[in-house]
């Protein structure tokens, strides 16, 4: 059964909508904590605190393609439901394109500064070859990864979100297979681990362009290149949230990497870097719904079909809440077994990773219904708003608390600093959800 986004959503019918995105985000995170894994158990725990140390500044230039998929994408689905098919497609090409062009420039300033870079990052002697080689490589790969994380966005406003998980799939099984090939089997360690996962980004990019360039079935097509800066500028002004967001848990992560490196050394950084692997797959929930409903909303938006709105928001708000339970439980219950995968060689680095996993689990009960405000104000084409929240919350909040209550509770303030942050969001977002009910007829 084809969905279209002019549909209305039962509970069967928006998971069934939505559950391609989750699953696309889900497959996303776990290969690329494959990465981490292989390092981890074949290089060492040196290296693998090197990539967990270079990795925000990674994702600091991969969000920008985030940026362009989500405001975008807003853009595009608004345009669908007022009928203009056309302007729609042009708009989703100039993004393509821009994107492109984009990466490659970041992608060299990246690999000429990578040194610097991982310097200012704290980089220790021992870690500083390692971040420098595996972030100068990963570089090469960079337009694709945007063009990637583009593509998560679209494919859904295309109404192909199975495509879009086929995709992920295929990244996926590209980077673990070469994983094992390089790390496992070569004995490549941080090198093999860089140029799997540049590998998977060329087919995560390259193959939706072939797609969407070509004949195709779905509702977006690349057509000529025709800039239009007010329309961009609006894209980049809507999409800022999910830029200030990525860029936001980057900046925070650096300073937890700061904060650990006092507080407990290398041990720290890399029992970090196993808290947010485990956290980049219970957070790829509450991203892939709020991704995957973002369509719906801005199409409902454009077409002010306002009792969809509502009942489209009431799902969610249900959702979210469900998930938030279960996922804090799950991750509790899995701290132990997830330290042991990752870091079991070491028993003090193991002992700190599952201590720490089980304090940080908290926060997923709230995390996602201040993830899906930002994307919900996105959706709804108010950029300021969405930019915001993530500004103040993923920014502000977090480093405030990860800067004082580490002086009251020492190595345990780090750990229960994301929960402060997110209380101190929901407070924030509750207020704006009520401020903005009237105009967007979400209540």
């Amino acid at each position: 059964m084809n969905i279209k986004l002019s549909d209305h959503f039962t509970y069967k019918r928006l998971l069934r909508f939505v559950a391609p995105s989750i699953a696309m985000m889900i497959f996303t995170s776990i290969y690329g904590i494959v990465d981490g894994l292989f390092v981890s158990n074949f290089a060492g725990k040196i290296p693998f605190a090197a990539i967990n140390l270079i990795m925000p500044f990674i994702m600091v230039l991969g969000a920008l393609g985030f940026m362009v998929g989500t405001g975008g994408s807003a853009i595009v689905a608004k345009t669908l439901g007022e009928g203009d098919e056309k302007r729609a497609n042009d708009y989703f090409s100039m993004m393509v394109y821009v994107t492109i062009i984009g990466g490659i420039l970041f992608a060299a300033a990246g690999f000429f500064l990578m040194r610097p870079i991982s310097l200012f990052l704290g980089a220790t002697d021992e870690m500083l070859d390692y971040c420098v080689l595996y972030g100068q490589i990963t570089m090469i790969s960079l337009p694709a990864y945007m063009l990637q994380n583009v593509f998560q966005s679209f494919f859904i406003t295309a109404e192909k979100p199975h495509l879009g998980f086929i995709v992920t799939v295929a990244c996926g099984l590209t980077n673990i297979v070469l994983d094992f090939l390089f790390i496992a089997g070569f004995g490549w360690g941080l090198v093999g681990a860089a140029v799997a996962t540049a590998f998977s980004e060329f087919v995560g990019g390259i193959v939706p362009i072939v797609y969407f360039a070509r004949k195709n079935n779905s509702i977006l097509k690349l057509v000529g290149f025709k800039y239009n800066c007010r329309i961009f500028g609006k894209t980049c002004v809507n999409g800022s949230s999910e830029l200030m967001s990525n860029i936001s848990m980057s900046v925070v992560a650096m300073l937890y990497n700061f904060q650990l490196l006092r507080f407990a050394g290398e041990n720290g950084v890399a029992a970090f870097g196993v808290m947010m692997y485990a956290n980049f797959i219970f957070m790829a929930i509450f991203f892939g719904y709020s991704i995957g409903v973002a369509p719906l909303i801005g199409y409902n938006f454009g077409a002010e079909n306002h009792s969809e709105q509502k009942n489209l928001f009431v799902k969610s708000m249900k959702f979210l809440g469900i998930s938030g339970l279960l996922l804090a439980g799950l991750s509790i219950v899995l701290a132990g077994p997830l330290s042991s995968i990752f870091v079991g060689y070491d028993s003090e680095l193991f002992e700190l990773t599952r201590h720490g996993m089980r304090l940080y689990a908290v926060c997923f009960i709230l995390v996602g219904f201040n993830v899906f405000a930002s994307s919900y104000f996105t959706a709804l084409n108010n950029g300021l708003i969405s930019a915001v929240i993530s500004f103040i919350r993923a920014l502000i909040f977090k480093t405030a608390a990860v800067l004082i209550l580490p002086m009251f509770w020492g190595l345990d303030g780090v750990w229960l600093s994301a929960i402060a942050a997110e209380i101190l969001g929901i407070i924030m977002v509750a207020g704006f959800l009520a401020k903005y009910r009237k105009r967007y007829h979400y209540l």
